[in-house]
């Protein structure tokens, strides 16, 4: 039954793009676990905690998307393999400044706002607007988190650098 109202074979470019951002997000929590680990010095009470609460809650969009895909009638990815080889996040090197993990956390938000804000456009096309709201959400979210670290990283202005 198609209860979408959409063939599942114009969603395909939705899908593959949803599947890169499964990809990228998978990564991204990855590298929050680490620096949750490994984040030492004067800022350690503050990022602590704030990598702890960015990666549970990518923990929930990684399931959103995954769970967008199979609604639109696709298979999510669910191997590190095809994540690294999708990806536009590089993995972390765990041993870092405070600034550095800040910076990296950065970059794999823009990139993550980067992939969302194409997602949108590829569903938009195919009046899939299911896929729009879910992206646009998350969007609006992990804009607000960049901005808030950015502002705790006094990177006000500048442009990142990327980490790798």
């Amino acid at each position: 039954m198609n209860y979408l109202g959409i063939d599942t074979k114009q969603l395909q470019g939705v899908a593959d793009r949803l599947n890169q951002l499964l990809a990228s997000y998978n990564i991204y929590y990855q590298n929050l676990r680490g620096f949750h680990w490994y984040v030492q010095g004067k800022s350690f009470f503050d990022l602590h905690k704030l990598f702890e609460q960015y990666y549970n809650d990518a923990q929930e969009e990684i399931d959103d998307i995954a769970e967008r895909i199979l609604t639109i009638g696709h298979n999510p990815d669910g191997t590190l393999h095809k994540y690294l080889d999708k990806t536009e996040i590089p993995e972390s090197r765990n041993l870092l400044s405070d600034q550095e993990m800040a910076r990296h956390i950065l970059h794999n938000q823009a990139e993550l706002i980067k992939s969302m804000r194409e997602i949108i456009k590829t569903a938009a096309s195919v009046e899939d607007e299911g896929t729009v709201d879910v992206v646009s959400g998350m969007l609006s979210k992990m804009e607000k988190k960049a901005w808030l670290l950015n502002t705790w990283s006094d990177n006000r202005g500048k442009r990142m650098p990327n980490p790798t």
